[in-house]
C-alpha cells in the first residue's frame, strides 16, 4: 500500500475505531471531564480535552517513530529482500483483525491488551500524581501517559507501523491514526451521552469493521503482487 494511501487508511481506522474508543476510553474521558474544577465554560472544557488528546496523539506518534526506526535498522542489518513484503502481509492481517475487533465479531486483540497491562502498572501511578488537573499543561502530560493505555486497536496499528521501515513514516502513520481518533474522543467529552447512543447501533460497528477489513485485504493484495507466481 502506498505511503499516502496508508496514511488515509490509518486515519479512517482511527475514525471508524471510535466505536471501540467509546467503550475503551469513555470512562477515562468521563473521569477526566468530571474531575476538572467546576464550573467550566464549554470553551475551557474543550481546551482541556484538546490538551489531553494532543498528549495522547504525541505518544502514539513517538511509538510509531520508534518501531518504524527499529524496523529500518533491522532491514539494514538483515538485508532480507522480502523483509518489507513480509511485514506488509503481517500489517494486512492485523488490519483484518482490527476490522473484526471493531465490528465485535472477534475479540482476539484483547490478548495484546493483556500484555500491555504489565507496562501500564508502572505508568498508571505517574498519572495519579497529575490529578486533579487544573492547568492545560497538566492535561497534556496526563494525555501523554494515557497514550500508553493497553488497547488492542492502538497496538495493532503500532505493529502496522513496523511495516513502514522508516521512523518518519512510522510516526506519520500513528499520527494519522491518532488524528482519526480525535473527533470521537473530543465529542465524547463534550457530548458523551449522544455519541454513546450512536455508536452502540450494531450497523455502525459492522460498517466500520467492514471498511477497516477492506483496507486490510487491499494491503494483502498489494503485498502479494511482488511475490513470484
Amino acid at each position: 500500500m502506498g505511503a499516502e494511501l496508508s496514511l488515509v487508511a490509518a486515519f479512517i481506522v482511527g475514525l471508524m475505531g471510535g466505536v471501540h474508543c467509546v467503550g475503551m476510553c469513555g470512562g477515562i474521558v468521563g473521569a477526566l471531564t468530571f474531575g476538572l474544577p467546576q464550573p467550566q465554560s464549554r470553551g475551557r472544557l474543550f481546551g482541556f480535552l484538546l490538551s489531553y488528546n494532543l498528549g495522547r496523539i504525541a505518544s502514539y506518534t513517538l511509538g510509531g517513530a520508534l518501531l518504524g526506526g527499529l524496523s529500518a535498522l533491522a532491514d539494514n542489518l538483515l538485508v532480507i529482500h522480502q523483509y518489507q513484503t513480509i511485514l506488509q502481509v503481517v500489517a494486512g492481517l492485523f488490519m483484518l483483525a482490527m476490522g473484526l475487533y471493531i465490528a465485535g465479531w472477534w475479540t482476539g486483540l484483547r490478548y495484546l491488551e493483556s500484555g500491555g497491562r504489565v507496562v501500564w502498572r508502572y505508568i498508571e501511578p505517574l498519572g495519579r500524581r497529575l490529578m486533579p488537573v487544573t492547568r492545560p499543561g497538566q492535561a497534556l502530560l496526563l494525555g501523554m501517559l494515557w497514550g500508553w493505555l493497553p488497547c488492542g486497536l492502538v497496538y495493532s496499528v503500532l505493529i502496522w507501523s513496523i511495516s513502514t521501515g522508516s521512523a518518519v513514516e512510522g510516526g506519520l502513520l500513528m499520527l494519522s491514526f491518532g488524528l482519526g481518533t480525535l473527533p470521537n474522543l473530543l465529542l465524547m467529552g463534550m457530548f458523551a451521552a449522544s455519541l454513546q447512543r450512536f455508536v452502540r447501533y450494531p450497523l455502525v460497528r459492522y460498517l466500520a469493521g467492514a471498511l477497516v477489513m477492506a483496507f486490510g485485504l487491499t494491503n494483502l493484495y498489494l503485498a502479494w503482487q511482488p511475490l513470484p507466481a
